[in-house]
């Protein structure tokens, strides 16, 4: 089977970073075509930087990294450096770039690359909010049916929020553009915190990437080292959950995770619960199902792929 052509489409990020990398070390399963960035985590200058440092680190320059939309579609920007820091990477010290940003637009990329290839070919990877991919497919409607799927990042059921108590950060940064895209018709798989918060650094797991003895393996267990401290004061939990590799890791092997082809709606009226992914888990509506919304995850062999795979680079 050919390797998956791909586009990342991401806002750097400690996971997204992690996410990256593993793409990066996988070229049997993934052929990545380009990284678009979009404001999320971080503004839109930091996480178009921050994707050319992760590129640098892996020793993958010749990655093209376009920066895209700089803020939501319908609302002001929304950041999370309270958990990712002010760079949206600290933790470790990497050096600034080298590489230049592609010259372009992130959505420009996206079409072209969509017609430039078989229909059913190019499969959409967010990693953060959808406005990237929104913009594209409102611009170039005829474009929705030659992607052969979107795998994402985002939402949650029986998790609830992380930025809301109803609200996954990605979706909530850019809830319109996520309704655009789950209304879209291109099949849809979505790594919610179902999943996310099962796929958690523990020490051991962290000892693993350290123990790598590479500058991928110390800077990714220095990541982790940094942006954990936020989510074990705020769960309670024995370490940090990696969101975004879920994406490429079901991309190598999604057997790794289960699901359900269900119904998700996403909410844009109300500021109660603006950005909530409402997920028709048990099937109670007539809503036609349009994603397979994973629930759960094998956290070991997820780890163990993911500390095989950086063990690459």
């Amino acid at each position: 089977m050919p390797p998956h052509k791909i586009i990342i489409d991401t806002d750097p990020g400690q996971d997204d970073a992690v996410a990256i990398l593993l793409a990066l070390a996988s070229p049997e399963e993934i052929d990545l075509l380009g990284i678009t960035c979009v404001a999320g985590n971080v503004p839109l200058d930091l996480t178009s930087k921050n994707a050319r440092i992760v590129c640098e680190l892996a020793g993958k320059t010749n990655v093209k990294v376009f920066a895209g939309c700089d803020r939501p579609m319908g609302r002001d920007l929304v950041t999370a450096e309270h958990v990712h820091g002010k760079t949206g990477l600290d933790g470790p010290n990497l050096p600034d770039p080298v590489m230049p940003l592609a010259q372009g637009d992130a959505v420009d990329f996206i079409i072209e690359q969509l017609r430039e290839f078989a229909p059913g070919t190019v499969t959409l990877c967010p990693l953060g909010p959808l406005t990237n991919i929104a913009t594209a497919f409102e611009k170039a409607p005829d474009i929705k049916k030659r992607v052969a799927k979107i795998v994402l990042m985002g939402g949650g059921y029986f998790e609830g929020g992380n930025i809301t108590p109803t609200a996954e950060f990605n979706i909530y940064v850019d809830p319109h553009a996520a309704d655009i895209v789950f209304k879209s018709g291109v099949p849809i798989v979505v790594m919610p915190l179902d999943v996310t918060h099962k796929a958690l650094v523990t020490k051991s797991r962290n000892d693993a990437f350290r123990a790598l003895q590479t500058s991928v393996g110390i800077a990714v267990a220095e990541m982790t080292d940094f942006f954990e401290r936020f989510d074990k004061e705020k769960y309670g939990s024995e370490g940090a959950p990696l969101h975004d590799p879920c994406v490429t890791a079901y991309l190598i092997n999604p057997d790794l995770f289960t699901g359900r082809h269900i119904n998700v709606e996403i909410e844009t009226q109300s500021e109660l619960t603006m950005g909530m992914t409402v997920a028709d888990w048990w099937g109670v509506t007539d809503r036609a199902p349009n994603a397979t919304f994973m629930g759960d995850i094998d956290a070991d062999g997820f780890f163990d792929l993911l500390t095989d795979r950086l063990a690459r680079l």
